[in-house]
């Protein structure tokens, strides 16, 4: 086998942990927005 399989699989495992954390801090943002909008809106 040569190296370029290993690194193709590098990439990949490391584009999709990437894709995790984008993915996930983006969801774990709006959900903080929107309670920050909720306290906003209380008497």
């Amino acid at each position: 086998m040569t190296h370029t399989t290993f690194i193709i699989a590098a990439f990949a495992v490391t584009s999709a942990g990437m894709a995790w954390l984008i993915i996930g801090s983006y969801v774990t943002m709006r959900r903080s927005e929107a309670l920050a909008d909720d306290l906003r809106q209380q008497p």
